[in-house]
C-alpha cells in the first residue's frame, strides 16, 4: 500500500521537536496529537526518552481503525550532531503488515537494513559524518531553525541516500489547547510530496504537521497535550 509506506517513512513527521530549546539541548517528553489519516480520524503520539549510555529513543505512533503505524530511532549526540544507531519501522494496514529494521554501524561507517525490504535496499550504504535517518533530520530541522543554521541535510534511509532541504515560509498563528501562538512555518517539497510544520518557540514539539501528496492532504496532526 503506497500511502502507508509514504506515512511510515515521512521525512517530516516524525520529529521537528525541540524548537524551543537551545541547540543540542534534549529533554524527554510525550506529546499527544489528534490526527486525520486516509480521511479518517486517528490518534498520534510522539515521545522522546532517555536510554542507557547517553542514548535517546525518539518514537512516533499513529493509529486508527484501519492502520497502526510506528517508527522509532535510537540515537546519540556525536561532536554536536545527532547520530542514528538503529531504527525500527512497522505498519499494519488492513491485512498488510510490514516491518523494517536498520543498523547504523559507525565503527565500519556502514548502514544496513533487514526485514520487509527489497534486496537492493538492504545495503550496505557508506556513511558520512552528519548522515541521519528521516526521523533525526526532522529533529535537527527544529534545532537548527532555533539556532539560525541552514536546513540542509543528507538522509540515509532504507538503502537510499538523498539530500533534503527545508525552507522557512513565514509566520502564522496557530491554536493549541485553546490558546493562540505565533508559529514559524517550515516547508519541504519534492516532485510529489509536501510537508509543512508549524513550530512555536515556547512549545518543544510541532503545534501542527501537515503532509500533502499529489495536491491532496494525506495526514494532518494537531497538538492537543504535552507532558
Amino acid at each position: 500500500m503506497n500511502r502507508t509506506r509514504t506515512l511510515t517513512r515521512l521525512p517530516l513527521l516524525l520529529g521537528l521537536l525541540g524548537a524551543a530549546l537551545p541547540a543540542f539541548a534534549l529533554e524527554p517528553f510525550s506529546a499527544d496529537y489528534t490526527a486525520s489519516y486516509m480521511g479518517m480520524q486517528a490518534d498520534g503520539t510522539m515521545t522522546l526518552a532517555r536510554e542507557a549510555g547517553d542514548r535517546w529513543k525518539y518514537s512516533l505512533r499513529i493509529r486508527n481503525q484501519v492502520a497502526d503505524l510506528s517508527q522509532s530511532t535510537v540515537f546519540d549526540e556525536h561532536q554536536g550532531k545527532l547520530r542514528p544507531l538503529s531504527s525500527t519501522d512497522s505498519s499494519v494496514a488492513l491485512i498488510k503488515r510490514k516491518s523494517v529494521r536498520a543498523n547504523y554501524d559507525w565503527s565500519s561507517a556502514q548502514a544496513t537494513w533487514s526485514g520487509d525490504v527489497k534486496p537492493e535496499r538492504r545495503g550496505p550504504v557508506k556513511l558520512q559524518a552528519g548522515d541521519m535517518d528521516a526521523l533525526l533530520i526532522n529533529l535537527a530541522v527544529a534545532r537548527d531553525l532555533a539556532a539560525g543554521k541552514p536546513l540542509a541535510y543528507r538522509m540515509v534511509d532504507e538503502g537510499r541516500v538523498k539530500p533534503m532541504r527545508y525552507e522557512v515560509a513565514g509566520k502564522e498563528q496557530v491554536t493549541v489547547a485553546g490558546k493562540a501562538h505565533q508559529a514559524t512555518k517550515v516547508v519541504r517539497r519534492d516532485e510529489k510530496k509536501e510537508t509543512i510544520a508549524w513550530i512555536v518557540p515556547e512549545i518543544p514539539v510541532p503545534a501542527r504537521i501537515l503532509q500533502r501528496e499529489g495536491g491532496q492532504d494525506t495526514i494532518d496532526l494537531t497538538l492537543k497535550a504535552l507532558r
